[in-house]
């Protein structure tokens, strides 16, 4: 595996927007092409060698080997013997600022585009990638230093990189902001983003410490119990559960993306006919389009495919925003139920390949990646277990016996009774799977009757907000039982006092005025 970068203290990012003159704006775009450059020439020789590697004797003699420190050390003395290393190609990327590269970016920045391209590269070599992707123009957007001594810094609350000195764009210091200047800079990245036909640049400042806790995102004590899906998500604390779609408030533009694909694709076909082969009709006697040609092309884009392309990507650009603001408000409603988080370890490559309309929308792992982060700056504990041990969707608690089901059957029913539904059952036991990864049965039925009837006010009101919100139940959901256990209508909320928006506090405050039902 490539080098991974070692912190010996925490590290938070604050993000300043900066102010450009249209002079400095030319210098960073030269800046940032220089580097797209070198990126490219590094991947480009990294991969090189690669090949070397894998065509030599050493590397042959290695793989026969057994899993151990020999096999690994065999695999190191084959990479050194071909220059294939990090540190190799940081002097690789030397030679390349010998000409009018070095007039545009200092060593440090170099050489930190050189340890991207390695360990792009070394994803190929560990089978976590099929393939590298080169930068074409106008694709490499960020830049980052190794320290704030040389290079890329923050100085007296500037960005200095060379003869560039840019201010920040800041009209008010709220706490955040105050916080991360307080701090001190490890090392700063610069990101360029296009937004509205505009290039606008922001200074991240990688600090040392904590980031800074807002006192509405209080960390609450207990465990809280996770089961995600492609595009929901049931959530089960001590004393309240929610049952509810990913981003539910995010309004998909899915039939003006695709009129924007479309038009995109006429001028495209309009501008370049000779890249595409001829129309056909198919056996069917459909007409059809002709495919793109293979090989190396040269593609005209009209100043109306341009603004096109424009349009559709300020359509995703704050989409993905939005989702990721909705995220980020999940996470901190969840943490606030409890400082220990359980859920399952699950693959989110495969959901992209099983469910992928439904994952481009919701975006489950970007979700449990900002989960993980914010948890590890707030001092939570995210714990995630193998679904081959406990198999939560599987047990009933009650009586033991695990019972496979299918993704369509979503209400766990058994004979002994249980009745609930599946997503939100998972997440209930997923509280108890203790260090070992085995469910603890026992503390799941002392607990069963007190969460029962909150399960069922949860499922109840998922149904009844979608109803109101969508006009329809999503079918992951499950059909609410028209006649509930005793023990959940014990806790029974009239729908009229649920909140349009899905706001599982309001639930929880309606039910503690009840108590379980006794034995």
């Amino acid at each position: 595996m490539p080098r991974q970068n070692r912190t010996k203290t925490p590290s938070f990012i604050l993000e300043i927007p900066l102010t450009v003159s249209d002079k400095d704006a030319g210098v960073l775009s030269s800046r940032f092409e220089a580097s797209r450059q070198v990126y490219n020439a590094c991947l480009g020789e990294a991969m090189r060698r690669q090949k070397l590697v894998k065509q030599s004797k050493k590397c042959q003699e290695a793989r026969s080997l057994k899993k151990g420190k020999a096999r690994t050390a065999a695999f190191r003395e084959a990479n050194l013997a071909y220059g294939y290393s990090e540190y190799d190609l940081h002097s690789y990327c030397t030679t390349i600022r010998n000409s009018w590269i070095g007039e545009h970016i200092d060593s440090n920045t170099a050489q930190k585009l050189a340890t991207r391209a390695f360990n792009t590269s070394a994803k190929v070599a560990f089978g976590q990638a099929k393939k590298v992707r080169f930068k074409g123009k106008n694709q490499l957007d960020s830049l980052e230093g190794k320290t704030n001594k040389t290079g890329i810094r923050w100085v007296n609350e500037t960005l200095v990189w060379g003869n560039l000195q840019l201010k920040p764009y800041l009209t008010t210091y709220d706490p955040v902001i105050t916080h991360g200047l307080k701090s001190r800079v490890k090392y700063v990245r610069l990101v360029r983003r296009r937004i509205n036909s505009k290039t606008l640049y922001y200074a991240q400042l990688i600090c040392e410490g904590k980031p800074f806790q807002k006192p509405k995102n209080q960390i609450g004590q207990g465990i809280v119990g996770l089961d995600i899906g492609p595009s929901t998500i049931a959530i089960v604390g001590d004393d309240s559960a929610r049952l509810t779609l990913f981003a539910s408030e995010l309004k998909f533009v899915e039939k003006k993306i695709r009129q924007l694909q479309r038009k995109m694709e006429r001028a495209r076909r309009a501008n370049n006919p000779n890249n595409y082969n001829p129309d056909f009709v198919n056996k069917k006697g459909k007409k059809k389009k002709g495919t793109v040609k293979k090989g190396c092309k040269q593609w005209n884009n009209s100043k109306t495919y341009l603004q096109t392309r424009t349009s559709k990507a300020n359509l995703e650009r704050e989409l993905a925003a939005h989702r990721k603001s909705l995220h980020g408000k999940l996470v901190n409603e969840i943490l606030s139920l409890g400082d220990t988080v359980k859920l399952e370890k699950l693959s989110y490559k495969s959901f992209q390949k099983l469910f992928g309309k439904s994952v481009g929308k919701r975006a489950p792992g970007e979700f449990v990646s900002h989960l993980k982060r914010k948890a590890e700056s707030a001092g939570a504990t995210v714990i995630e277990f193998s679904t081959q041990t406990t198999k939560l969707s599987q047990t009933c608690h009650q009586c033991g016996i695990a019972k496979k089901k299918n993704l369509s059957d979503r209400i766990h029913q058994c004979d002994c009774g249980i009745y609930c539904q599946r997503d939100l059952y998972s997440a209930f036991l997923a509280k108890f799977v203790d260090e070992n990864e085995l469910l603890q049965a026992n503390q799941a039925r002392d607990a069963w009757l007190g969460s029962e009837p909150i399960l069922y006010a949860a499922w109840r009101q998922a149904t009844q907000t979608n109803l109101r919100l969508e006009g329809r139940v999503p079918s992951s959901f499950g059909k609410f039982p028209e006649s509930e256990p005793v023990a959940a209508k014990v806790q029974n909320v009239d729908a009229k006092d649920l909140d349009v928006v899905p706001n599982w506090e309001s639930q929880v405050e309606a039910s503690s005025h009840f108590e379980p039902p006794c034995l």
